[in-house]
């Protein structure tokens, strides 16, 4: 059997490729959009990809089914309750689909949402034992999905959580503790709260370790399912409804378009947000006035997508060299809008001076010294909730940076105000949404939260 998991950091995200080494046929399961790699291994080992398989319909990223089916004529499978905008093929439960040799077996396991399946995958057709289980979003490594994410869209929360128990605590539970568990999503993803970083364990490993897998009754399970799952980023439920859609293919190169300062200048007067992808640090000592510091390291398609509208016009200032890389990940989230970019931001700045603004940032001694003058900053904690039951700065008013965008009002304009997260770096992006949105006298706290306990929890401050 060829398996192979491939896995996204800056999402959090697994997709997998099984297939039958004798016969060269092939399955994909819930693929990112950029497929070249899926592509390239399939022909590397004499595979044909004649079917994907998505696990549900994904909110945190937008899925490559139509990009592989535009690529290769694979035909695209979903569990029987979804229904979508081009020709799908609906799996049933107990339908095996036959790649030679090896065999996957659909597995309905709805909750996180209705039509949620896992896919069993058998070595050999005659195996008693599955191989392995890729259980999508119903159960992760130390967590499962969480039942409210999409409850917007017409299932309350309760009927998936329901729907929840049922899958984990019967179906998959139900497995030999022998199968290995391959799950859609790792330590990151807003689609849980307790994701584990490994990225395979097994049915019995999670019997004893996942604290949703202990046994317990169907009202003990929604409780504890559904208290302290981390605020959604806004482009989650665009997200659902766009895998849905019979939407363009990616096409990273039309975006890849430099512009020229006065271009860009234009492009932004005309109402684009200015996505700056640069080093925060860089960001903060120079950046076009109004533009938004979401840094290319780390989870950066995540965090625009927190703080800037699905459908935007977007334009871009990358790290050199990076463009390309940029875009195809704004592209992963469905942020398609992307009208070109900044080659070279000094070259901007030296044509505009007065555009060109520089972030406030104090240090965990310049901020006490700011909450005991005459005109004390509002202090903005943007952490999660679960991270804040862990202590915060007294008088802070804490609003997650996924929400940010959504309570603007809550954060005055004619005062000073002071954003704040763990380490820094949600805060400079928090700091730089603001200034977008018309707060002129914004700063943030260079190394968060836990600066300034370093700096004055010892000391009783």
């Amino acid at each position: 059997m060829f398996f192979t998991q491939y896995y996204l950091d800056c999402l959090s995200q697994a997709s997998y490729m099984i297939g039958d080494p004798e016969t060269g046929r092939a399955v994909v399961v819930d693929p990112r959009r950029d497929v070249s790699e899926y592509i390239a291994d399939a022909q590397a080992h004499g595979l044909r990809i004649e079917g994907v398989i998505n696990t549900h319909f994904h909110a945190d990223f937008i899925a490559g089914h139509l990009e592989l089916a535009a690529r290769t004529g694979a035909w695209i499978g979903y569990g029987r309750r979804a229904e979508a905008e081009y020709p799908i093929r609906k799996l049933t439960d107990g339908e095996r689909v036959e790649l030679g040799d090896v065999v996957l077996e659909i597995m309905e396991t709805p909750g996180h949402t209705p039509e949620s399946i896992s896919v069993l995958v058998y070595e050999q057709a005659s195996d008693t034992v599955p191989y392995g289980v890729l259980t999508g979003d119903a159960l992760f490594i130390g967590d499962v999905g969480r039942p409210d994410l999409l409850a917007s869209l017409g299932t309350t929360a309760d009927q998936l959580g329901r729907m929840l128990y049922d899958s984990v605590q019967h179906k998959l539970m139900g497995l030999p503790d022998a199968v290995r568990v391959f799950p859609a999503h790792g330590a990151g993803s807003a689609c849980g709260k307790n994701l584990s970083t490994e990225r395979q364990s097994t049915i019995g490993m999670q019997r004893l370790t996942n604290y949703a897998c202990a046994p317990m009754s169907e009202d003990e399970f929604l409780a504890i399912v559904t208290e302290g799952q981390p605020p959604a980023p806004g482009y989650f439920v665009y997200d659902a409804v766009l895998n849905r859609k019979n939407h363009e293919l990616l096409d990273v190169a039309a975006h890849v378009r430099p512009l020229s300062p006065e271009e860009f200048l234009a492009a932004r007067a005309a109402g684009a947000v200015v996505v700056d992808a640069r080093d925060s640090q860089d960001f903060a000592l120079a950046h076009l006035r109004g533009s938004i510091g979401v840094p290319a390291d780390g989870r950066f398609a995540e965090r625009v997508g927190m703080v800037v509208r699905p459908g935007s016009e977007i334009v871009v200032i990358a790290p050199q060299d990076r463009e390309e890389e940029v875009v195809t990940r704004l592209g992963r989230i469905g942020f398609d809008t992307v009208t070109g970019y900044l080659r070279e931001p000094e070259a901007a700045f030296l044509a505009a001076p007065g555009e060109v603004a520089h972030s406030t940032r104090l240090t965990a001694l310049d901020l006490r010294e700011a909450l005991a003058g005459a005109e004390p900053p509002l202090l903005v904690d943007v952490r999660n909730e679960g991270e804040v039951a862990g202590g915060a700065i007294e008088g802070s008013v804490n609003i997650p940076l996924a929400q940010l965008a959504g309570r603007l009002s809550e954060v005055p304009a004619d005062r000073p105000v002071v954003v704040y997260c763990a380490g820094g770096a949600r805060s400079a992006i928090a700091a730089g949404l603001l200034e977008h949105e018309g707060r002129e006298r914004v700063a943030d706290l260079i190394g968060g939260y836990d600066a300034w306990q370093r700096a004055f929890a010892a000391a009783g401050a």
